[in-house]
């Protein structure tokens, strides 16, 4: 009999450490190990070679320390990391289904409209895709409008 384990994808984001929290106390009552795994998207390019945002992108060696610092704050947990390089949704069901695991716990931004549909979300993406439970966190409004800049007013 294998053990149970909770995948427990970050983009190491508010939302993602927020939905940390929710994972580890499952993890801790199911006696499951949690996989934290990142997915490192490849580099837009485009035209002359240059990323599409302008903004240079970490390296896979900075990536990786940012992914180890992502740990349950119980030491007796266990956990293992794993970073893989792909599309976040399909890499995460991808892994789910090989692993396999009981259940995936990630958070999200909780954009909508016009937002969502531009930027995608991969935590719907995951929900409809992945053959086992998924729990999505998802930031309170307040924190949210709490973190956005003050709108200009007059």
């Amino acid at each position: 009999m294998s053990a149970k384990t909770i995948l427990f994808p970050t983009d190491f984001s508010t939302a993602s450490d927020a939905a940390l929290i929710h994972a580890e106390a499952l993890a801790r009552q199911s006696d499951a190990k949690l996989l934290i795994i990142h997915v490192e998207e490849p580099p837009l390019a485009y035209g002359g070679g240059e990323l599409y945002y302008g903004l240079p992108e970490p390296s896979s060696e900075r990536i990786l320390q940012m992914l180890e610092d992502v740990r349950p704050s119980d030491p007796k947990l266990p956990f293992e990391h794993r970073l893989v390089m792909g599309d976040p949704a399909a890499e995460i069901v991808r892994i789910a289904e090989e692993e396999p695991v009981e259940l995936i716990v990630l958070g999200t931004h909780g954009r909508t409209g016009v937002s969502r549909l531009l930027m995608g979300s991969v935590a719907e993406l995951v929900v409809r895709r992945a053959t086992c439970p998924v729990l999505v966190y998802r930031e309170r409004e307040e924190k949210l409008a709490s973190k956005e800049p003050a709108a200009a007013g007059g």
